[in-house]
């Protein structure tokens, strides 16, 4: 990170539970404004789990996450109106309402109509394909198409930061390259700061600008993106060659 990048988002210590499990052992991890930064690791390794800690779907009893300069108590409802939004593994996307209702969904925080109508039009412009498409139903989507909606409709109440869990997950390789066009696309255009958890690794550290390796619930490794490529640390983590 350079030296004069503002923080917005940082984790300090956090350990985290998980359905009973520690998933999270004293982890720190930051976000700088403008960033890319990437989570990876083997299965298990706690890289979904800093996400949902983050966005308050796992609780964690230990350490504290710092939002913009202040302590931040995630509650999942109210993260959208702090600037944070998660676009979960699987798309998840509504199949029986419409492209634009999904969108409105997604601006929930959003009170005024005309303001909605405009975040929801700014969001569109990273996604042409969908414009032509804002009356029909989401399910009839490809899933490359759904994913395009799902990141759509995160970018409508305008982040500042993207948690962006497997966003390649069952793509095919052609769509994969086009998801992570967009997310480059999004980063550049808005200074947005995304935290991306990915194992497609080489299209993620194509768009990176830091990556942290994790292990057992751990941050093993945190360095740029170019050194992650020279570097043999992932190669010993999905090994299992990492000590604790």
């Amino acid at each position: 990170m350079s030296p004069n990048m503002e923080i917005i988002l940082e984790m300090k210590g956090v350990s985290a539970h998980y359905r009973g499990v520690r998933a999270l052992h004293g982890v720190n991890i930051t976000l700088g404004r403008g960033e890319v930064v990437a989570l990876m690791g083997p299965n298990g390794a706690g890289k979904s789990t800093v996400l949902k800690t983050i966005f308050g779907l796992t609780p964690f009893d230990a350490g504290e996450i710092i939002w913009r300069g202040r302590p931040l108590k995630p509650v999942t409802h109210r993260m959208a109106g702090e600037g944070i939004v998660l676009v979960p593994q699987g798309r998840r996307v509504f199949g029986r309402l419409t492209i634009d209702e999904n969108l409105q969904i997604g601006g929930f925080v959003i009170k005024d109509r005309d303001e909605l109508s405009r975040r929801i039009d700014e969001a569109l412009r990273f996604f042409p394909v969908l414009k032509a498409k804002r009356q029909a139903q989401a399910g009839t989507l490809s899933g490359g198409g759904q994913q395009m909606l799902a990141l759509a409709r995160g970018l409508v109440s305008n982040p500042k930061a993207l948690l962006l869990d497997e966003p390649s997950l069952g793509l095919a390789p052609k769509i994969i390259k086009e998801v992570f066009a967009k997310i480059q696309e999004i980063n550049e255009a808005g200074k947005t700061a995304i935290m991306v958890v990915e194992h497609n690794l080489k299209s993620l550290l194509d768009i990176a600008h830091r990556g942290y390796v994790l292990d057992k619930g751990r941050v093993v490794a945190e360095e740029s993106s170019e050194r992650l490529r020279e570097s043999d640390i992932l190669e010993r983590v999905f090994l299992g060659k990492v000590g604790p």
